[in-house]
């Protein structure tokens, strides 16, 4: 039979975690020399950051990617994250100036040099909408204002922490939503782009309602899978809808640790992964988890244990940002996580979903059928679980369970089988689909056992929909032992 996936098969494509990391390219990792060591060093997937460096910049490393999945013949995952609108400050007479707590503070649209008592805000959409008691954040929340009056053109507040501003420092508005959409025109320069490389998963930034994602929708069809950056408290606290018309999400801690209480975050990011988990999403956990590896060779007790309690919660990737895009040790950064991901999955239950809070039928059915395989092959000694699927949901819902097996994911499609690199615990491959059920374990045994899953001898269960190629009907479950390679698989 002839299978096939890009480039080369073999025992080396498999990772024996389950928990995948996201690295972040930038001047540190650039190089074809890097890129190929914190692949091998266990990157799944690879993020292009659009808020900084050129086009040319992003299509030299998509075409360094893709020419290492053909030498390795282990599939690239590529995530193009979009900037997403930024609120900036104006300018300061001297580039600085200090703020004293419980001074009076203005901000307006005057495009005069700002001082102790004012700044230019660029921004009308915000001064719309903008009241008495609204909190502005600015500089990553390190200076605080409490707005006390405001007008069509201004706002008045006085300041409650102090500190010094410098020009162009991010500005943040926590206690209402801005009428400005997730796309600018920079970002729809930058997605058209995107998608004519081929990547994988658009990340959205700035995402405050579902409407944000079903526009997005429309400029990137079923092109690139949409992963929500969870960055605002109006778009976590409409998750559920945001996650209806999501493919995925990012919990960007750096910014929704701004507009939110440092306090409140744990339990919102093991709120999220939870909800993610149940509708199907992969979740990914990002922003400062090692961030002293940026200028150290090791990170800190409390990093350490970061990453590991995001293993605990359930997530499916985390995440390394400066660390490896600019950092002084990116390939040590990879290795570290790597590692704090592997010891952690020791002790981790993965808690299973309840197929009775699932609300969609075709879902619980699919819940159901999984959980019988996965028990069936765990008394019988399994190695592995292999999923069948065309759009993708069949392996979703297996990477759901957080199964205890290795889990091999079967596509014809191959943006599908490059797309579910990220889900935890998978193994992705794109072959050609099964037409039958002998089809299926012939196809079933070659690409376990040239992926190093499975030998002749081991155990296998199956899941697939029947009718074969239809998306969404996770119905059929399968045990079966691997012949010998000279047999005939049909059994």
């Amino acid at each position: 039979m002839d299978t096939h996936s890009p480039g080369r098969e073999d025992g080396k494509s498999q990772v024996s975690r389950r928990t995948k990391i996201v690295a972040t390219l930038g001047p540190s990792s650039s190089s074809p020399q890097m890129i190929e060591a914190i692949f091998k060093a266990g990157v799944e997937v690879f993020r292009l950051n659009f808020s900084h460096g050129s086009h040319d910049d992003h299509a030299e490393r998509v075409a360094i990617i893709r020419d290492l999945e053909k030498s390795t013949g282990r599939l690239t995952c590529i995530l193009a994250d979009l900037q997403g609108p930024k609120f900036r400050i104006g300018n300061f007479m001297n580039g600085r100036a200090k703020l004293e707590p419980g001074a009076s503070f203005r901000f307006d649209l005057s495009d005069a040099p700002g001082d102790t008592t004012r700044v230019q805000l660029p921004h009308p959409e915000i001064l719309k909408v903008v009241q008495p008691g609204h909190h502005v954040l600015l500089d990553d929340g390190k200076v605080r204002v409490r707005i006390e009056e405001a007008g069509a053109d201004y706002a008045l507040g006085h300041v409650l922490v102090g500190g010094i501003l410098s020009d162009h420092k991010g500005f943040n508005v926590p206690d209402t939503s801005v009428d400005v959409p997730a796309l600018t025109a920079k970002d729809k320069i930058d997605l058209a782009f995107a998608l004519s490389l081929g990547v994988d998963w658009i990340a959205l930034s700035f995402v405050q309602s579902a409407q944000d994602v079903q526009q997005a929708r429309l400029l990137v069809g079923d092109r690139a899978g949409i992963m929500v950056k969870l960055e605002k408290p109006s778009a976590v606290h409409d998750l559920a809808k945001i996650l209806d018309v999501a493919d995925a999400v990012m919990i960007a801690r750096g910014d929704l640790g701004v507009e939110m209480s440092a306090e409140e975050l744990p339990a919102i990011q093991k709120r999220i992964i939870m909800a993610a988990r149940q509708m199907g999403k992969p979740v990914v956990v990002a922003t400062q988890m090692l961030e002293s590896m940026v200028n150290a060779p090791v990170p800190t007790r409390a990093e350490t244990s970061d990453v590991a309690n995001a293993v605990y919660d359930g997530t499916d990737a985390v995440m390394l940002s400066a660390e490896s895009a600019a950092g002084q040790f990116p390939l040590e950064a990879v290795q570290t996580m790597a590692r704090i991901l592997k010891m952690a999955e020791r002790d981790a239950s993965g808690f299973a979903i309840d197929p009775l809070l699932l609300e969609d039928a075709a879902m619980r059915r699919a819940a159901v059928v999984t959980r019988a395989a996965c028990a069936s092959a765990t008394v019988l000694q399994a190695v592995g679980l292999v999923t069948f699927t065309t759009s993708g949901s069949t392996t979703l819902c297996a990477a759901r369970e957080r199964v205890p097996l290795r889990l091999l994911s079967l596509s014809p499609r191959l943006e599908t089988a490059r797309r579910l690199v990220i889900c935890y615990g998978v193994t992705s491959v794109s072959c050609p689909d099964a037409q039958s059920f002998g089809d299926m374990v012939d196809i079933s045994c070659k690409m376990a056992t040239s992926t190093g899953i499975a030998k002749p001898g081991d155990e296998l269960a199956i899941i697939a929909g029947v009718p074969f190629g239809t998306p969404g009907t996770t119905n059929v479950m399968r045990v079966f032992v691997v012949p010998p390679a000279k047999e005939s698989n049909r059994i």
